[in-house]
């Protein structure tokens, strides 16, 4: 499938569709660059590259024997900050629920499967889970330009990660860095205080809405956890479906909730709505392009001004007002796609 994709978007490039020029192309595919030749996490393969569990660098071979002795307490304090350090807009830790660990994960160049529950041994007892924003107004771009925001997310990704999982390491802990494999980034952004589950079946945080990417870094570092977060999504979510009612592929869940989802690739066993994976990466295919669209039409996902967050203090305290806040979210226009002229616009003007 990702062959066609590849196909479909360099036919548009060929015959100049808006927002397929060699101009968004170009920025799309540079912003993966960092990832698809260092990283390596979107391929599916674990412990490659940036992702490598062990460190690549023979320097800090003098730290393998010694640990430093730290109170939980500290090691979180200092490891949230040395994240920053690194790039991380959000950084939360928790407790590994070893429920969230793939069953296997596949090894493309060795044709095999792995069975991740022998690979991550029970001294991983915590997750760092970090979070990196995209761009606003690239992803209320159509096409190529949102697509560089995501792009630009994964190498960010396997750039913070491995230097966060190098910091521990260099502690004299152990330490994993991982993207999209191994592990579920959300139910651990979750655990570890980062944001809410919503609708559209991603991580909605109070700073970015659902506009982050998420990576983790798995280790047997002692550390404090933070608690999860409660600031209203799930009832909002539950009144508003702006997401389920502009998905393209028809993804999106205008139902309840549910324990039990009959869908491939979609777990069991936690309150949640359901979505439809393969109906969504049909429709990146045949687009010839990754979609943003349930990002950038969900109210949450703002740029983080005294206007919004005073509008999300009011969905977290003033719960019964929810519909008059999607009402008025309608009104103003938020959510609409910007034209990829338009956003070479928007750029030139900061300039």
């Amino acid at each position: 499938m990702k062959e066609m994709q590849t196909k479909i978007s360099t036919v548009k490039m060929e015959r100049g569709v808006k927002g397929f020029t060699q101009w968004e192309q170009a920025l799309r595919d540079a912003s993966w660059y960092v990832e698809h030749c260092f990283g390596r996490s979107a391929s599916g393969l674990a412990n490659r590259g940036l992702y490598s569990w062990c460190s690549q660098d023979p320097a800090n071979n003098r730290y393998r024997s010694r640990r430093v002795e730290v109170s939980p307490e500290e090691a979180s304090f200092r490891v949230k900050r040395a994240a920053r350090l690194f790039g991380a807009d959000l950084v939360g830790i928790c407790k590994l629920n070893r429920s969230w660990l793939y069953s296997k994960i596949y090894d493309w160049e060795k044709d095999e499967h792995l069975d991740v529950d022998t690979l991550i041994s029970e001294d991983y007892q915590y997750a760092v889970a970090l979070a990196v924003e995209m761009d606003y107004e690239a992803l209320r771009t159509a096409h190529s330009i949102a697509g560089a925001a995501t792009g630009l997310g994964y190498s960010r990704m396997a750039f913070v990660s491995s230097m966060v999982a190098e910091f521990i390491r260099c502690l004299g802990y152990k330490a994993i860095p991982l993207g999209n494999d191994v592990a579920l980034s959300i139910p651990i952004a979750v655990d570890a205080g980062l944001g809410e589950l919503g609708r559209n079946g991603l991580l909605i945080t109070p700073e970015y809405g659902p506009r982050v990417r998420l990576c983790k870094v798995l280790t047997d570092l002692p550390f404090e956890p933070d608690e999860p977060i409660d600031f209203g999504v799930q009832a909002f979510c539950e009144v508003c479906r702006k997401c389920a009612d502009k998905c393209p592929s028809n993804a999106i869940s205008k139902g309840a909730r549910s324990e039990w989802v009959d869908k491939l690739s979609s777990g069991r066993g936690v309150l949640k709505w359901p979505i439809d994976p393969i109906k969504c990466y049909k429709f990146w295919c045949a687009n010839g392009l990754d979609c943003a669209v349930c990002v950038s039409v969900c109210p949450f996902n703002k740029p983080n001004t005294a206007i919004h967050k005073a509008a999300r203090w009011l969905v977290k305290h003033a719960p019964s007002l929810d519909r008059v806040m999607i009402w008025l979210d309608n009104a103003l226009g938020y959510g609409k796609q910007l034209d990829a002229e338009i956003f070479w616009k928007k750029v030139r003007a900061r300039f």
